[in-house]
C-alpha cells in the first residue's frame, strides 16, 4: 500500500475535511479526493461519508486510522530527527494571546535559542483563541497557547496551567468604597465605580461576577483597551477597577500600587492549553518547545 495514500488518508481523518487536508498537505482538493478514492478502491470499502460540511469516517476508516496513524507519526519522527541533526536550527511558529505569550511563554522559549547545536528560531503571532486555532489548523502555526480547548481529531490539546483572576483597584478607590475588600457574602455595587477592561462586553469583570457573586455586573467601561498590560497600567494610574490575572499584577500588588478588593474562597480560574496539530509532536523542535513550556509551567501555578 502506498504510504503517500495513507498519509493523505490520516490527514483527512484528522482534519475532517478534504479542503483542510489539502491545505495542510500542500495539494489541490481534487488531488486529495483522487488519492482517497484510489485507497478506497484498493481496500474495496468506503473510508469516509461525504457530508455538506466535511467528511465523517466510516467504521473501516476509523479502524484504519487507529492502526496507521501511530506508524506514520513514527516515520515522521525518524525523518524529522534526521533533518534536525543536519540543520543548525529549526523555526518554531508560535501563536497565542499577547500578554501571556509575552510575559510567560517567550521568556522561557528564548532559552532554546542559544547556540547549543539545536538552536531554535522563533516566529510569534498574537491573536484570539479562535484566530490562532484556525491558523494552527490551516498550517500557519506549529504550536498555539489557547484558552479554548479545540474539538475534533485534527488538533491535540494539553493543559498547561491555570491563571487566577483578581479584582483590583488603586488604593484610593478601595478607600472610597469604604473598605479594602468586599464582604464575601455581599455583591459589590459598581454604579459609581469606573471599570477598566479589554472590551465593551467586560469579559473579565463579567466572568468574575458570575463566578464569585452569581450575578451580572451593573457597571460600564470607563477605559477600554485591548491589552491586559495596558489595563494594569490604567488601573495603577487610578482609572478604576479591573479584573486581572494574578501573574500579571502580582508585582503591583506587592508594591502597593494596587490592592485586591476581594478574596473569594474559590477564586475564578482560566485554563491555558498547549495545542498542536495531531501527530506533529513527532517533530523534535515542536516537541522540545512543548515539553519546555510544560516543565516551566510547573512553577507558574
Amino acid at each position: 500500500m502506498d504510504l503517500a495514500l495513507l498519509r493523505t488518508f490520516v490527514t483527512v481523518h484528522r482534519a475532517g475535511s478534504f479542503t483542510r487536508a489539502a491545505a495542510l498537505l500542500g495539494l489541490s482538493q481534487p488531488a486529495v479526493t483522487s488519492q482517497i478514492r484510489t485507497l478506497e478502491r484498493q481496500l474495496g470499502r468506503p473510508l469516509f461519508l461525504r457530508q455538506a460540511r466535511g467528511v465523517t469516517p466510516t467504521t473501516i476508516g476509523d479502524e484504519l486510522a487507529h492502526k496507521a496513524a501511530p506508524h506514520l507519526d513514527a516515520l515522521v519522527e525518524i525523518t524529522e530527527t534526521g533533518l534536525d541533526e543536519e540543520s543548525s536550527s529549526r523555526t518554531l511558529h508560535l501563536a497565542g494571546p499577547p500578554e501571556f505569550t509575552a510575559e510567560r511563554a517567550l521568556p522561557v522559549l528564548t532559552e532554546l535559542t542559544g547556540d547549543d547545536g539545536r538552536r531554535l528560531t522563533l516566529r510569534t503571532s498574537f491573536g484570539t483563541a479562535e484566530e490562532t486555532l484556525e491558523g494552527l489548523a490551516a498550517g500557519h502555526h506549529d504550536l498555539v497557547i489557547s484558552t479554548a480547548r479545540p474539538r475534533g481529531a485534527l488538533l491535540t490539546a494539553t493543559a498547561l496551567c491555570d491563571e487566577e483572576h483578581v479584582l483590583v483597584a488603586a488604593p484610593h478607590w478601595a478607600e472610597r468604597l469604604g473598605a479594602t475588600s468586599f464582604p464575601c457574602k455581599e455583591t459589590p455595587r459598581l454604579e459609581n465605580v469606573p471599570v477598566v477592561e479589554v472590551h465593551e462586553s467586560l469579559p473579565f469583570v463579567s466572568r468574575y461576577w458570575a463566578s464569585v457573586f452569581d450575578c451580572r455586573p451593573t457597571a460600564s467601561g470607563a477605559v477600554i483597551v485591548p491589552d491586559l498590560r495596558a489595563v494594569l497600567a490604567c488601573t495603577v494610574a487610578g482609572a478604576g477597577l479591573a479584573v486581572l490575572p494574578r501573574y500579571l499584577c502580582v508585582t503591583a500588588l506587592e508594591r502597593g500600587d494596587i490592592v485586591a478588593l476581594h478574596d473569594p474562597a474559590v477564586p475564578p480560574l482560566r485554563t491555558y492549553f498547549l495545542v498542536v496539530r495531531t501527530g506533529t509532536l513527532a517533530m523534535p523542535h515542536i516537541a522540545r518547545a512543548h515539553d519546555w513550556l510544560l516543565h516551566a509551567a510547573a512553577d507558574w501555578c
